[in-house]
């Protein structure tokens, strides 16, 4: 099973992101392409593709129903290669569209017997290390792979073996301990209860999601971090992606990078910010969070200071563990 195929499929015949809400960005779009179509910018425009990702060349977001009419030489822009980073209101623009297109999507919460996929890779000094996680809704199992060796002999261990573990329901045992992490259930539901607002979401995750607050460090840069983390979560509501999207847009500095390659090599476009100086939380340099350019599914993460390189290289929902979708 394949995810993105489903939630393509979801909700085929759904009503598309009423137009009165994104003429402002589909305005801006047009008047940026007027704009560097003058003469005395030829050049800046030749250097820019104000377009969601390289592979909706020659239409603007054709996805959602949206299409902006490019200038006469953006087939000449959009054919050229490589990354190519926007303005900041191409960027934010790109966002909106990218947020338009997945709240369009159905959330649909997996049944309680029903497992979480979730395979990652991080690289660890340029290294690739992938590992494979299957998570069961109700919070009763876990499996991975490759398996953890026990204390004690391990001279029969098998890590290509898949680990299973069955039990109580983990989230009453956290509960009760004052765990202050949250399953995948758990994360899903607080999730579900954000309002779609941006700004409003950003207030209740920063008020009562876990990631707390560090001394001397702005709001945007909070909410930068408190993103990041959310995007972890395998399963997001529709409604709380597009509010993400938002919330990117509205961070200070916030650029959006097209034919970018994430960390597994796979086409993809760059939302980032730069830190120049360090900031209180230890982040500097370029933080660059990757999304497929036509699903907008979140693929990974880098930083500069090369503590963090990881990708989601596969990811789902299956009906056993062992499974893959």
């Amino acid at each position: 099973m394949n995810e993105l195929s489903e939630l393509r499929g979801l909700r085929a015949d759904a009503p598309l992101p009423d137009a009165d809400r994104l003429a402002a960005p589909r305005a801006r779009l047009a008047a940026a392409f007027r704009q560097e179509t003058r003469p005395e910018r030829a050049a800046l425009t030749r250097r820019r593709m104000i377009l969601v990702g390289a592979a909706t060349a020659g239409a603007l977001a054709v996805t959602a129903g949206i299409v902006a009419t490019l200038p006469e030489d953006s087939t000449r822009v959009s054919a050229r290669k490589g990354p190519q980073m926007l303005s900041a209101d191409a960027s934010a623009d790109a966002l909106e569209l990218a947020a338009a297109t997945v709240e369009k999507h159905d959330g649909t919460e997996p049944g309680p017997k029903q497992w979480v996929y979730e395979k990652s890779t991080v690289f660890a000094q340029g290294k690739p290390q992938s590992s494979e996680e299957w998570t069961r809704w109700d919070g009763t199992g876990h499996a991975s792979l490759p398996g953890i060796p026990p204390a004690g002999d391990i001279s029969d261990f098998d890590p290509d073996e898949l680990q299973v573990w069955y039990g109580p329901n983990q989230e009453e045992r956290w509960k009760k301990e004052g765990y202050d992490d949250r399953s995948q259930r758990q994360f899903y539901r607080f999730l579900a209860t954000l309002p779609s607002d941006s700004d409003r979401m950003m207030k209740r995750v920063r008020e009562e999601h876990a990631i707390g607050s560090i001394k001397g460090e702005t709001r945007a840069q909070r909410d930068w971090r408190e993103i990041d983390v959310l995007y972890r979560s395998v399963l997001i509501p529709p409604n709380v992606q597009a509010g993400l999207f938002r919330a990117l847009a509205k961070i200070p500095g916030t650029r959006v990078t097209t034919g970018v390659k994430d960390p597994l090599g796979r086409a993809a476009i760059g939302v980032s910010v730069t830190y120049v100086e360090r900031t209180p939380s230890g982040w500097q340099g370029k933080q660059e969070i990757f999304f497929d350019p036509e699903s907008y599914a979140y693929l990974g993460e880098s930083r500069d200071d090369g503590e963090m390189v990881s990708a989601r290289a596969a990811w789902g929902v299956v009906n056993k563990p062992g499974a893959r979708p």
